[in-house]
């Protein structure tokens, strides 16, 4: 069972609609200091395809997303490449290495979508909900009036907000409404890609699951879906795959089925995570992360984990989706 669903992972990837090897994040700060925020990132986002990224604050997984958009800010720099896809037989493109002009005509709202992580600020303030849906459309598609309206509309009930409220402004809104227009506005132009950073974010457990739930039919109609989230339960509910971030590096990616299934994820770290859900042993994984402006140079695990020894002093390499010198025996 689990080779055949490495099989179907890896036919996935054969018809990627995202490909990125070696993406590198490092923020350049005074006095010559640097975070390392994403270090060398490799994976791929097949057509109707959802990939969860987890992993504990801070890991490095908003600034991936970021990255990929180009909305880093200038003290940022980039390496690495990350080559999206293009449509009816057309040259991809290597967002790393676009230039704004490219990004913001044909890629940003058109080719791959955003729920952001903080929906406030991608909202207008002096606009209503629904003239900047029908804007968007109106951008993307340049339908006719009462169509932009109909589309509007879907999209807003697609993504869980009342009808009752399209006419409100962004400051007239809760946080979990906020987020939810939010989503109707990633949802409006049928992206291609969508990246979904923590898009449930103030949301009760009903919302999370039509949410997730709608975000999925978004990847089953062909598209592909990055899902970026601390719900484990949401990305147990959707993912077909899951990848986990640990101090600005995926050590572990592995097919959901496997990773929250009897076997379990093989790397320690991945394993704290899930034990320490209220459903699981509730035991929380000890000690905290390392600042990502002084990681070591082995293994950043290391001084947490419980199977730590002297070769992890040593960099473990990413290989067949794992990078651990002492992973864990499948559980079953």
């Amino acid at each position: 069972m689990l080779r055949a669903l490495d099989a179907v992972s890896a036919g996935r990837a054969e018809d990627a609609v995202l490909s990125v090897r070696g993406l590198t994040v490092r923020f350049r700060l005074r006095g010559g200091r640097t975070v390392a925020a994403v270090s060398d990132a490799d994976f791929d986002l097949g057509a109707g395809e959802c990939l969860a990224l987890v992993g504990e604050s801070g890991c490095g997984k908003s600034v991936l997303a970021s990255a990929l958009l180009g909305l880093l800010p200038a003290n940022a720099e980039t390496s690495g490449t990350a080559l999206l896809a293009g449509a009816g037989g057309q040259d991809g493109t290597d967002l790393l290495a676009a230039d704004e002009k490219t990004l913001a005509r044909t890629v940003r709202g058109r080719r791959v979508g955003l729920v952001p992580q903080s929906p406030a600020a991608h909202l207008t303030p002096v606009r209503t909900v629904r003239s900047q849906l029908e804007e968007t459309v109106r951008a993307l598609a340049g339908t006719t009036r009462r169509a932009r309206r109909k589309a509007a509309e879907d999209a807003a009930d697609r993504a869980a907000f009342p009808a009752g409220h399209l006419d409100r402004y962004p400051h007239e809104l809760s946080g979990g409404l906020a987020q939810r227009a939010a989503t109707a506005l990633a949802l409006v132009g049928d992206a291609w890609l969508l990246l979904a950073d923590e898009p449930t974010t103030g949301l009760d457990r009903d919302l999370v699951d039509r949410t997730v739930d709608e975000l999925r039919r978004h990847a089953d109609d062909g598209r592909a879906l990055l899902l970026i989230t601390h719900d484990l339960a949401a990305a147990a509910r959707i993912a077909d795959r899951v990848a986990v971030m640990y101090a600005g590096r995926i050590v572990e990616i592995a097919p959901a089925q496997r990773f929250f299934g009897a076997a379990g994820p093989r790397h320690p770290y991945a394993r704290g995570l899930l034990d320490a859900l209220p459903d699981r042993a509730f035991t929380p994984i000890p000690g905290m992360p390392p600042e990502l402006s002084a990681l070591p140079e082995g293994c950043a695990f290391a001084p947490r984990c419980p199977l730590a020894g002297e070769l992890c002093t040593t960099r473990p390499e990413f290989t067949a989706g794992l990078a651990c010198h002492h992973p864990e025996r499948p559980r079953a």
